[in-house]
């Protein structure tokens, strides 16, 4: 099976979705934006034996290229549109790539996104690059540096799932809830559109709750009060580890892909699944406590090429 032959039997799709003009076959989509908004782009590259384990399934491994983009998405408060796909191949037959690309479509179809393009290529290991493209209101998309003095800090859903979920795998669970979070990521773009417009500043949790907090607070230039006892926890990661490690992975851990945001609490009341974790101040320092006790938090994160 050639490159156009993969691409025929497993990744083209009817062009069907509004605003796509012209999409898998052609030598570029031809897209048609909403009037009166502006674009997100978004990518992320994930390598086999780097982003994810090499023996997870490929179904798994579609669903989960997609939704990590989503979750960018979901950060900035804009709706998905479009997305492509650039994958580099090794040592994977058709059943595999059947596989996969049922993962890719099951997330894409979640959030009416359509691929219109991309390349296939082989290679040493599997790569894969997904280009998302977001649509948000002229003016609505929520930065990272709109953090204010005496916004609070929220982050959805609960916290440390996934990494917990990558430890259990490498120790040969494969049948857990949270693996199932590491596998599967819940890409929170209803509530990143509920935020627009209400929330200062955003960031999706991919590198630790506390590292990516710090991103957002050194583009706004204002530091962070948080009380980790506060930190959303969920009944499966306390089932399996105790509150220490629980915290630790909640803290330090990454792949979550739920949204930390920073905004007045009248801003947001009433919506759900989001709690309330600290405050945000006019100094530089993020501070961690935990019931009243400043505790010492490494903020590094996940990093490249260290």
């Amino acid at each position: 099976m050639d490159e156009f032959d993969l691409i025929r039997r497993f990744f083209s799709r009817d062009a069907e979705a509004a605003g796509t003009v012209v999409g898998v076959g052609d030598d570029g989509a031809v897209l048609q934006p909403t009037r009166n908004t502006q674009q997100i782009q978004v990518t992320d590259t994930l390598v086999e034996g780097v982003h994810f384990p090499a023996n997870i399934g490929a179904a798994d491994i579609g669903y989960r290229c997609v939704a990590v983009n989503l979750s960018d998405i979901a950060a900035m408060g804009a709706r998905p549109r479009w997305m492509t796909l650039a994958l580099t191949l090794w040592d994977k037959d058709e059943e595999w790539v059947e596989a996969f690309a049922a993962g890719l479509f099951e997330a894409t179809a979640e959030h009416g996104l359509s691929l219109v393009g991309g390349d296939t290529t082989q290679g040493d290991s599997v790569v894969i690059t997904v280009h998302v493209s977001g649509e948000v209101e002229e003016g609505a998309a929520i930065l990272r540096s709109g953090a204010r003095a005496g916004d609070t800090v929220y982050v959805t859903g609960t916290v440390g799932d996934a990494a917990a979920g990558l430890e259990l795998l490498r120790e040969g669970v494969d049948d857990d809830e949270l693996v199932r979070r590491f596998l599967r990521p819940t890409a929170r773009i209803p509530q990143g559109l509920k935020l627009s417009r209400r929330a200062h500043s955003a960031i999706d949790v991919s590198d630790g709750l506390v590292a990516d907090l710090r991103k957002l607070l050194d583009a706004s230039g204002v530091g962070a009060e948080i009380d980790i006892e506060k930190v959303p926890l969920s009944a499966a990661l306390l089932a399996r580890f105790d509150t220490d490690s629980a915290l630790r992975f909640a803290l330090t851990g990454g792949d979550d892909y739920e949204l930390c945001f920073t905004a007045p609490a009248d801003a947001v009341a009433g919506m759900e699944n989001i709690t309330a974790i600290g405050t945000v101040t006019e100094n530089h320092e993020l501070v961690c406590r935990n019931v009243g006790e400043i505790v010492e938090v490494d903020a590094s994160g996940y990093r490249h090429f260290t």
